[in-house]
Formats: structure tokens, C-alpha cells, sequence
């Protein structure tokens, strides 16, 4: 009985290490790109259009197809009657049922499309580099909603042990102040008041490891996780050593070259100028070679099936040129639309550019306001620490009464929530920038 209570404790604890693994964010922006339906729509279109590639690749052979007929017919018809005296045959129209087989194959070869052919093929590599493109994007957009909300977890979760501290500090006053109470240092007024406190301070506790819980939540759900059970996030080093931020505009001359969304819309452009090309293919005549094999058989004739398959077999070898000559403007109207698209995937491009160098230049913004207010936060947390220090030392001497201990504990918690979120906040920016830098968020 003690062995197998031994292993079942054995086996209880390998069930809770596994579910309090660690997931660190490159481990969570993978699952996510893994499982997130938008990603996998997206590698879905990239594989369609390599399929189209294929298509377009194999374009240029000669197509090759067979068919058969087969006929039955009742009623008056033609056939060939033989001449008894010299043996040749003659044809009659007789009442009779008869039946007919007809086989054949053919071929075409494009010879000159117009070009045609060869633009398809280079508009549909274009699309396919457009598409992997898209689909990069997807996973660029994915990785930052995961490091916005992987960071609101981490802020949340020392937040809530920052409440915890407060708590930890008004337990251990209210004690004290019981304490002086039992021997008549302190009045039942100052006893509740530090209950109070403690209780409000429990409460604060509570509301911050809610919002943990809660930000763990969206963030598992955003990585396609089925439940936030035993989801624990690694806690990485954010110890943080402020550098030179790169300007924004050397920033976005090196987005230009990297960016998904840039060169989808470059891939996007440069495939409308084949669909030009395409529409304008409509111009030019169209050559191609044909050939087909045949052969019949006919019941109204006195010879075997085998025997009609030999007479009866044809061979066709042709070459055909259709000529363009008036198409109720069909093909002027579907270059005007080619060259109007061409026209706006340009535009497409152009305001492309223009978002980024505004994401980028609000990001650059934006991360050098969050140092700025990191290191007034940072500044402000030890200070409120020295204070704090300074005014336990004084309320414990019974030089400062509880009112003004709690004000001190109170500014602390503020200034060290300011410099958590602002720290935060700085990593989060920081990120942003790499990010367009081309460097992986992890």
C-alpha cells in the first residue's frame, strides 16, 4: 500500500511540474503562428498561389485529350449493298437499325500567344511572392499583439507582488500597533485604523492578481491556448540599460528593404504591369499547332469491327492563326482596367510608405517619452523608498503618527506601480522599434 501511494504521489508531481511549465515569448509567439486561424488562412492563399505557379509553368505544353462516340439509329439510312455478278458495292437506302463508333485523339500546341503565356507565369510567381509576403505580415502583426500582451502580464504579475508587499507591511504595523495597544501605547481607534489598512490593503491585492489572471487569460487565448491552466510565463531579465535610440529615419530606410507590408505591395505593383502585358496580348493574332488521330466503325458496312478500325483511320496534323480584328473593344477596355489597377496598386505602395514612416517615427516618439518617464519614475521609486525608510524609523520612535506612515506607504506603492509600468512600457516601445529594425521580437 505504501508503494503504491509512493508512485501515485510520484505521479501527482510530474503531473504538476508538466503544468507549471514555463512559456517564454518565443515559445508563445510560435504556438500562436503555429495555431492562429488568420496565420494559417494566410499560408493557405501562399499555397494556392504556389499551385497557380504550377499551373502557369505548364501552360506552354500540348494539351492532349481523346474521346469516343458511340450511335444507334433505326429507320431509313444509307448503306453498301455488294453486286452479285461483279462484286463491287453500290449504295441503297434501306429500313434497317444500325449502329456507329467513332474514336479519336487530339492535340494543340500554342505556338505565339501574344506573349501571353510567358507574362501569366511571371504574374503568378509575383503573386505568390506577394502572398508569403502577406503571410509574413500576419505573423510580424501576431508577434506584436503577443509581446503587448506577454509584457501586460508580467507588469500585472509584479504589480500584484507589490500589493502583496503592502500587505506583508501593514500586517506587520498592525501587529506592532496591537502590541502597544496591550500595554496601553496605543488606543482602539489606531488598532481599527490599522485593520482597516489591512484590509483595504488585501483588497488592492486581490484586484491586481484578478487583472494578472485576467491578462494571463486574453494572452492564452491570443496564442490559441484551450485553457490558462498551469500557463505560467518565464520570467525574463528586465533589468534595463537605456542606449542611444536610432533616429527615425535611418530607421525607415532600413524598414524599406525589410518590411512584409512594403514588399507586398512592390510584388502587388510589379505583377499589375504583367496583367498589362496580358490584356495587351489580346492584340496580336494567336498561332498554335493542332493534330488528331481517328477511326469509325459503321454497322451498315459488310466489313469486321477490326477490319473499319484500319480502313477507317485518319491522321490530321494543321497549324491554325486567329487574327484579332475587331472585338467590340473588349481588349482596349481590359487594358485601360489593367493600367487603372497598375495605377492603384502604385498608390497602394506610396501610402505603404507613408504609414510605416508614421508608425515608425510615433514609435520612436513614443519610446524616447517611455525613457524619459522611466528614469523620473525610477528616480521617484528610490526616493519614495528613502522616505518610506525615514518614516518607519520615525513612526517606530513614535515621532509620526499613522496617518502620515500610511501616506508614506502609499506613496511608495504609487511611485514603484509608476516605475513597473513605465518600465514596462520602455520595453514594450523598445521592442517596436527592433521590430521595424528588422530584429526579431523575443
Amino acid at each position: 500500500m505504501n508503494k503504491l501511494s509512493a508512485i501515485a504521489a510520484l505521479a501527482c508531481l510530474a503531473t504538476g511540474l508538466q503544468a507549471q511549465e514555463t512559456w517564454s515569448l518565443r515559445r508563445c509567439i510560435d504556438h500562436a503562428i503555429e495555431h492562429n486561424i488568420d496565420i494559417r488562412q494566410a499560408a493557405n492563399m501562399a499555397e494556392q498561389s504556389a499551385v497557380e505557379v504550377n499551373t502557369a509553368k505548364w501552360a506552354r505544353l500540348p494539351n492532349l485529350s481523346g474521346g469516343a462516340n458511340q450511335s444507334w439509329n433505326w429507320g431509313r439510312t444509307q448503306t453498301a449493298v455488294p453486286d452479285e455478278t461483279t462484286g463491287d458495292y453500290s449504295t441503297v437506302y434501306v429500313n434497317t437499325a444500325s449502329n456507329g463508333t467513332n474514336m479519336q485523339l487530339s492535340t494543340s500546341i500554342p505556338l505565339f500567344t501574344g506573349l501571353e503565356l510567358p507574362n501569366q507565369y511571371a504574374l503568378a510567381k509575383l503573386n505568390l511572392k506577394a502572398a508569403t509576403a502577406d503571410l509574413e505580415k500576419a505573423k510580424e502583426d501576431i508577434s506584436i499583439n503577443i509581446a503587448s500582451a506577454y509584457l501586460q502580464v508580467l507588469f500585472n504579475q509584479e504589480l500584484h507582488e507589490v500589493a502583496l508587499g503592502q500587505v506583508e507591511l501593514s500586517l506587520q504595523q498592525c501587529k506592532r500597533i496591537e502590541g502597544l495597544a496591550g500595554v496601553g501605547k496605543a488606543s482602539s481607534a489606531e488598532v481599527a485604523d490599522a485593520k482597516a489598512r489591512v484590509a483595504q490593503d488585501r483588497m488592492t491585492a486581490v484586484q491586481t492578481e484578478n487583472d494578472y489572471r485576467l491578462a494571463l487569460l486574453t494572452l492564452s487565448q491570443l496564442i490559441e491556448l484551450e485553457s490558462p491552466e498551469g500557463f505560467v510565463l518565464e520570467s525574463p531579465s528586465t533589468a534595463i540599460a537605456p542606449s542611444p535610440i536610432t533616429p527615425p529615419d535611418d530607421i525607415y530606410q532600413t524598414a524599406l528593404t525589410g518590411k512584409a507590408s512594403i514588399q507586398a505591395a512592390q510584388y502587388r505593383l510589379e505583377g499589375s504591369k504583367r496583367s498589362v502585358r496580358i490584356a495587351q496580348s489580346g492584340y496580336y493574332p494567336q498561332l498554335s499547332l493542332n493534330g488528331s488521330l481517328g477511326t469509325s466503325y459503321y454497322s451498315t458496312i459488310n466489313r469486321t469491327f477490326r477490319q473499319q478500325m484500319g480502313d477507317n483511320f485518319s491522321k490530321y496534323l494543321g497549324v491554325s492563326l486567329s487574327i484579332p480584328l475587331f472585338n467590340r473593344l473588349a481588349t482596349r477596355n481590359r487594358v485601360r482596367t489593367a493600367r487603372l489597377q497598375q495605377e492603384n496598386y502604385a498608390l497602394q505602395l506610396d501610402n505603404a510608405k507613408k504609414t510605416l514612416y508614421k508608425e515608425i517615427q510615433q514609435a520612436w516618439y513614443n519610446a524616447t517619452a517611455a525613457e524619459s518617464k522611466y528614469t523620473s519614475s525610477h528616480a521617484a521609486a528610490l526616493a519614495s523608498e528613502e522616505s518610506f525608510r525615514l518614516m518607519t524609523q520615525k513612526f517606530e520612535n513614535g515621532k509620526a503618527n499613522a496617518v502620515e506612515f500610511n501616506e508614506a506607504k502609499q506613496n511608495l506603492m504609487k511611485a514603484q506601480s509608476d516605475e513597473l509600468q513605465a518600465k514596462y512600457d520602455y520595453l514594450f516601445r523598445t521592442k517596436i522599434l527592433d521590430f521595424y529594425k528588422g530584429v526579431p521580437i523575443e
